[in-house]
């Protein structure tokens, strides 16, 4: 989701209402960056809602449409296909499953992750926002050096987000826009991805379109998206799926879900933790 998201977010904005190119409309929340001529410019990324009753508290198996439905279309119901060699809990924060989204908060909203650790990768950004938890950080410096053995050089653009931080990005958003505009840019307070430590954002060596439709025919975005899965990662916020995840394309917004599940939803064709997990599509706060 993005920090500083200006005159970028307006940018998607302006693409959405034409009908023209993506819209990245996301969850913002404001960073400080390594200064740098190659830093990302501004960091955007999805954030997440309330668990359903019967999903709260699930150990579940991955459920499996092979194919990937229309945005208009519901997440499958279908029952497990297969059965991975670990499951994990949907429901807590410490979860490499956890799913957050506007229909699934985090619980307890002021989760603070316990490992927080600062990735030995590229950085475009300092601060809180350059950490994630241990397990994440540890994927992430093997995905980021197969990206250089692959000539792609990748930045961290947008790591952990607080609590606080999203407060005040979101009510930031709400004085001056008013809540309904605010909740198609910014995530509420307890409901960001990036809180988790599981996520973040990544940007080009280049510095070119960070945060931008452009961004996903940018070399570390096009690398990511057909490779990320053998890292244990996933594009959160897939093309033409907002109807399911509550967010536009943000082919920047990686998160490590562990390369099992990842390569599974990769070998069968499922685009969102959503549809995966059997959970119901969550594109507005209820």
């Amino acid at each position: 989701m993005c920090y500083n998201c200006g005159p970028s977010r307006r940018s998607f904005t302006t693409l959405l209402a034409a009908g023209v190119g993506i819209a990245a409309l996301a969850a913002c929340s404001p960073d400080t960056r390594v200064a740098s001529p190659t830093s990302a410019p501004s960091a955007s990324s999805p954030q997440t809602a309330t668990p359903t009753p019967t999903m709260a508290t699930t150990t579940a198996v991955p459920s499996g449409a092979a194919s990937e439905p229309s945005s208009s279309a519901p997440p499958s119901k279908a029952p497990p296909s297969g059965v991975l060699s670990q499951q994990f809990s949907l429901s807590d924060p410490a979860s490499q499953w956890v799913i957050v989204n506007k229909h699934r908060p985090l619980t307890p909203l002021q989760f603070v992750p316990a490992d927080l650790a600062q990735p030995r990768v590229q950085l475009a950004v300092s601060g809180e926002a350059s950490l994630l938890n241990s397990t994440t950080a540890g994927a992430a410096e093997k995905l980021f050096a197969a990206a250089a053995s692959a000539g792609v050089t990748m930045t961290l653009a947008s790591g952990y987000r607080s609590f606080q931080t999203q407060t005040a990005t979101y009510n930031g958003y709400v004085s001056t826009r008013g809540q309904a505009s605010a909740d198609t840019a910014s995530a509420r307070p307890g409901f960001s991805e990036h809180q988790t430590g599981w996520a973040f954002d990544i940007g080009d060596g280049g510095g070119a379109c960070s945060f931008e439709p452009c961004f996903a025919d940018q070399p570390a975005a096009v690398w990511a998206k057909a490779n990320a899965y053998k890292y244990g990662f996933v594009v959160r916020y897939p093309w033409m799926l907002n109807e399911i995840t509550g967010y536009y394309y943000e082919p920047w917004h990686l998160r490590f879900i562990g390369v099992e599940a990842a390569t599974d939803m990769a070998n069968r064709g499922i685009g969102t933790l959503e549809e995966y997990f059997g959970l119901e599509a969550a594109p507005g706060y209820p």
